[in-house]
């Protein structure tokens, strides 16, 4: 029968959005999903200087630190399954909020990934290809220009088709690559990590 809640259910003539709760980003920082559902429309485009890190703990020392307090676009790479078994960053998502909610306009663009706990910060997931497998999120720098348009469905950062051609990788710093391999029994996943798919393919492995 009818719904007798149209808040809760609603007839296929009736949807709640005309869209769906998730959007394809595709760009020259290659492809990525974002969860546009709990996204206010003023925020569905985003364009500001770009902040790298390569862990979430150094997002959180820059926060903690005053450094994010302006319009910004966080770039967390070096969490996708070839790099480190693609981490959940929920933890990001206070910070990011804190900062939209003093007026900033911000967002996050990772590699890595986050169970639906982006909230109303535009997170673009699942950057591939990821930066260790040589993705052009380890190209970006500190103060690039990033766009990202939920509604056009584009990520992009705004820099000359010559100069980002001609721009080398970043490799992952030394230590972090260490500190990813071993310890903790980290060594016994070697051979999974090498043979990890993207995030878009599964991030499947095999031994």
């Amino acid at each position: 029968g009818a719904s007798k809640d149209t808040g809760i259910v609603r007839p296929v003539a009736l949807p709640f959005s005309p869209h769906g709760g998730l959007q394809l980003l595709q760009g020259n920082l290659g492809r990525s999903v974002i969860k546009v559902s709990a996204i206010p429309d003023d925020r569905h485009i985003i364009e500001a200087p770009a902040r790298v890190f390569d862990s979430q703990e150094a997002l959180h020392a820059a926060f903690r630190g005053g450094e994010l307090d302006r319009d910004v676009v966080c770039v967390v790479r070096w969490q996708g399954p070839q790099a480190n078994g693609m981490p959940e960053l929920h933890k990001l998502t206070p910070p990011l909020a804190v900062l939209q909610g003093k007026g900033f306009r911000v967002a996050l663009v990772t590699d890595g990934r986050m169970s639906g706990a982006s909230g109303k910060v535009p997170a673009a997931i699942h950057v591939s290809p990821e930066a260790a497998a040589g993705g052009p999120l380890a190209k970006v720098l500190d103060g690039d220009p990033i766009r990202l348009d939920a509604q056009a469905g584009t990520l992009q950062v705004l820099v000359s088709e010559a100069a980002w051609a001609a721009r080398e990788l970043a490799i992952m710093p030394p230590a972090l690559r260490t500190a990813n391999a071993l310890n903790l029994g980290r060594e016994m996943f070697s051979a999974m990590r090498r043979n990890a798919l993207s995030a878009e393919e599964g991030a499947c492995t095999w031994l």
